[in-house]
Order: structure tokens, then sequence, then C-alpha cells
């Protein structure tokens, strides 16, 4: 086995979204096939493509050519460097249970690095496509009074409100599905200060009574047609401190959300 997945703790429920895509596949993980090969496996039997039509395959960093962009890369070739650890490995996962985001993400920023070249600076929108690749978390809201109020609430940073004193709103009127392959390392060592940015998606009331694949399907199908139709900005971002989401750690009691130095007050604009 790769070291550290060992350490990876799948009950924790940020590891929802990919728990399917690594129960699917850890067999052959165990059995000594190595990730890359098991991942391969993998992403030709869900058919995985990037934007230009080409197969998904994993392979390994070396083949990423000198001053080549990764995602140029990715773009051209349909191939995803990747090295043996947690980082890429949750990438994998992503790749496995997200695809169509995926793909829509490489295309906004390999059409990026085509236009304005790879530079010392990523530009806006790359910045906000590579925020989201890494660290987003995606929070599905019921599209009602009460599920916008929520979204409305976590916005202004009115954690102890949304998080704490209406608990049960938020149990009932969202779910949180995590996307940044780098935020999910980071909570391999889970720590109360680590924030997501978090993307809003509204619901109808049905979602909510879906099958888990349904549901995924609808956030993969529905997120990649916005990405893909508006583009991305660090505005579509509010923060989320993970280990805040109700009912996510075994400590949440009000002075959990008191605490200022992780859930901060929203800034005043000056």
């Amino acid at each position: 086995m790769v070291p550290d997945i060992a350490d990876i703790d799948w009950a924790r429920p940020w590891y929802d979204a990919v728990r399917p895509a690594w129960d699917s596949l850890r067999g052959d993980i165990v059995g000594g096939a190595g990730f890359i090969d098991a991942f391969n496996a993998n992403a030709t039997r869900l058919g995985l493509q990037n934007h230009r039509g080409l197969p998904i395959r994993f392979v390994p960093q070396d083949d990423l050519p000198p001053g080549t962009a990764y995602e140029a890369f990715i773009g051209t070739t349909g191939g995803v460097p990747t090295r043996d650890n947690l980082h890429d490995f949750f990438n994998g996962l992503v790749w496995q249970t997200f695809p169509l985001i995926k793909r829509e993400l490489n295309a906004l920023q390999a059409a990026q690095i085509a236009a304005a070249g790879v530079g010392k600076s990523r530009g806006p929108a790359r910045d906000a496509a590579t925020l989201f690749d890494e660290n987003a978390a995606l929070l599905v809201v019921r599209d009602s009074d009460d599920g916008r109020a929520l979204a409305e609430g976590l916005r202004a940073h009115r954690w102890h409100e949304v998080l704490h004193t209406r608990r049960a709103r938020f149990l009932d009127d969202a779910q949180v599905w995590l996307f940044g392959h780098a935020l999910m390392e980071k909570l391999v060592a889970p720590r109360k200060a680590i924030t997501a940015h978090t993307r809003v998606l509204f619901a109808g009331g049905a979602w909510f009574g879906l099958p888990w694949q349904e549901r995924r399907d609808w956030i993969d199908q529905t997120l990649a047609g916005s990405l893909a139709a508006e583009g991305l900005t660090t505005a579509a971002f509010t923060p989320l401190q993970v280990l805040g989401v109700p009912g996510w750690w075994p400590e949440q009691d009000e002075a959990f959300y008191l605490d200022e130095t992780v859930f901060r007050p929203k800034k005043e604009k000056k």
C-alpha cells in the first residue's frame, strides 16, 4: 500500500464524496497494483475524457515535459501527471467522482494558458480555478426562503447563528460535498482552522431525497454547465470551516463557534 493512505480515516464525513471511488478500487491498490494502475482501470471503466474528447489517463510525473504547464499537458494529451503521494491520490479520486467539473476546470485553465502563457501570475480566472480545484467545498442548499437565508448567513459570516443556533435547519436544508484535493489532504490531520472556499448551489427539495449517485451526478452536471457558461471568479466563494459543518466534529458546543480566531466576523468595508 502507498505510504500515508493507511492514515486516512474513511469514516470521517468529509470523505463521503470520494469514498465510493475509493471503495471501487481499494482492493486493487491493497493487492499491490499501485494507485496509478488502479486509477487507470477505473478511468477506462468510467470513460473519463478531457474537454477535447481524449481519454483521461494517470501518468507518472516524469511524463510532464520540462517547461510544460500541468494544466496544458492535461488539455492536450489527456494525461494527468501523478506523483506517489496523498495530494495526487485525492486528485485522482476527485477525477473519478466529479469528472465533468474537473474537465471544465481544466478547459478553463488550458484556455487561459493558451491565451496568456504561463507567466509569473496566473491571472484572476486561473487563480479562481486553482483555488477551486485545490480547496473547494460544494454547499448544496435547498432552494427555499430558509435555504437562501442560510446561504446569506454564511456569506455574512454569521457562523454562530447558522452553524450552531440554527444547526437543525442546516441539517435539513444543506449538504456539504468536498471537492478540493488539497483540502482533503489537509484533513487527514484535521485542525479546527481548516477552511474551504465554498461554492453554493441551490437545489429543489426533491434533490435531498435522491440516491447518492443521482445527487452526485446532479452536482457534477450542474456545476460543470455553470463553469462552461459563466467561467469562475473568486467572488463565487464563501469561506466555510470544515470542522464547523454541523455533525462533522464531536466538540461543536457553543464555545467552539464563538472562537473568533477561527470563526472570524466579516470585515467592514471601508
